[in-house]
């Protein structure tokens, strides 16, 4: 007892010092931090927003799934920002499509995609962080191992540059060095037609979060034009189904139904 209260009175009242992190507490990110364009994810980020200058690392059930749809609204406002600069796609699974990206403010003619595997495709990305005319770099590394994924780390750090890595969901269980992992996780339905995301933030500065976070991620021009596609659809098949419902039989008038009774009953006397 007598031990602790002479380190208490040694050390320095640390509530008071700006640079010292509690790990019960979101820090604040050192590098510079991006708006992800969504405020509820900002809210729920070390420093407000995508951490500049370090690895972050997405997690998703299928490549090509959810990338555009989260990082859209960032990669439109930094070519909004810096034009002339350009954004590298290296290991791609698939070919962008121009309309879509288009649809989500993103100049195709500032895209740059790089087909490569294994060494090459890491070569290739550690050669774009190192380019003074790139901004940002999305890389879609499934086999990536962590000695590699540090040397990413180093030079986004290093070079100051926003770069995103995508692995599959096996890498849960794998350790690392990225200073903030997510996961992305679809939420599919006949009736969202908001694109909902859920993101569960797997590894951040700061304490866990039990819940994930909820983001509407297709534009709201595109959404009203799903939900009017969808709205029309059902009467489509409303109207099929009626056109194929076999005809019901017409009810006999009260006064008529008896006036035939009565005839039946003379009949039958």
């Amino acid at each position: 007892m007598l031990f602790q209260n002479s380190v208490r009175h040694a050390l320095p009242d640390l509530a008071g010092l700006c640079h010292v992190w509690r790990a019960g507490e979101l820090g604040d990110a050192s590098e510079r931090s991006v708006d992800t364009g969504y405020a509820g994810l900002n809210r729920v980020l070390p420093g407000g927003g995508w951490p500049q200058g370090t690895l972050i690392e997405l997690l998703q059930p299928q490549a090509g799934l959810h990338e555009w749809g989260l990082l859209a609204p960032v990669l439109a406002a930094r070519q909004a920002t810096a034009p002339r600069q350009l954004m590298v796609l290296a290991g791609a699974p698939y070919q962008p499509f121009g309309p879509a990206l288009g649809a989500r403010q993103l100049d195709m003619r500032r895209l740059l995609a790089v087909r490569a595997q294994g060494p090459a495709l890491l070569w290739s990305v550690c050669e774009a962080l190192r380019c003074a005319d790139v901004d940002s770099v999305l890389a879609w590394l499934p086999d990536v191992r962590g000695a590699n994924l540090r040397r990413l780390q180093i030079a986004a750090h290093a070079h100051n540059k926003l770069l995103f890595v995508f692995r599959p969901l096996c890498a849960r269980r794998e350790s690392s060095p990225a200073p903030l992992r997510l996961l992305l996780e679809g939420m599919t339905g006949e009736a969202d037609t908001a694109g909902n995301l859920a993101v569960h933030v797997l590894k951040r500065r700061g304490p866990p979060l039990v819940l994930p976070v909820v983001l509407a991620t297709r534009p709201t021009r595109l959404t009203a034009l799903l939900a009017a596609s969808g709205e029309r659809v059902r009467r489509q098949r409303e109207e099929a189904a009626l056109a194929l419902a076999p005809p019901q039989a017409c009810p006999l008038p009260r006064s008529l139904l008896h006036a035939l009774d009565r005839t039946a009953s003379l009949h039958h006397h």
